[in-house]
């Protein structure tokens, strides 16, 4: 499977539903659930902190920071609190490093850093209020979006 068909399967998947509010993995807070795995293709692993990657499935919480990786021919698709949806394609490294969002206000920020391989992304309501608060970052460069679906791919090299 080559990264734009697991995007392109991830990607469907994650724009066909809402968040879960159910997580079967280690549960969190409620405000420290920054977002859900909504699907799982292949060997995807998550981890938080300093704790130990553990397998991701569907339906596990996201935390405000965690690092998730895919194996080759693997994806998986997220879906933040603020509507956000990624996808990480095959062989990938995509570091949650910052995320904050007030349903409130619709005022938050997020920062993804993509250490190596592809991601799709579709803004949600922090990126349509300020898109000056989406970042996601690769080793040779930092992308501030201004569009609501894009794609990016790195090789991890600086």
């Amino acid at each position: 499977m080559n990264t734009r068909s697991a995007l392109a399967l991830c990607g469907l998947v994650l724009l066909a539903g809402g968040v879960s509010a159910q997580a079967s993995g280690a549960p969190l807070a409620a405000d420290v659930r920054a977002g859900t795995v909504k699907s799982v293709l292949g060997d995807v692993k998550l981890q938080s902190g300093t704790a130990a990657p553990r397998n991701a499935v569907a339906g596990d919480a996201v935390s405000q920071v965690d690092l998730i990786r895919t194996g080759a021919d693997s994806g998986a698709s997220l879906v933040m609190r603020d509507g956000t949806a990624i996808a990480v394609g095959p062989s990938s490294s995509l570091d949650l490093k910052e995320f904050k969002f007030d349903a409130t206000t619709q005022d938050g920020n997020l920062l993804v850093s993509l250490l190596r391989g592809s991601l799709r992304m579709v803004t949600g309501a922090i990126g349509k209020a300020h898109p000056e608060a989406v970042r996601v970052e690769t080793p040779t460069a930092v992308i501030g979006i201004r569009g609501t679906d894009f794609i990016v791919e790195t090789d991890g090299k600086p």
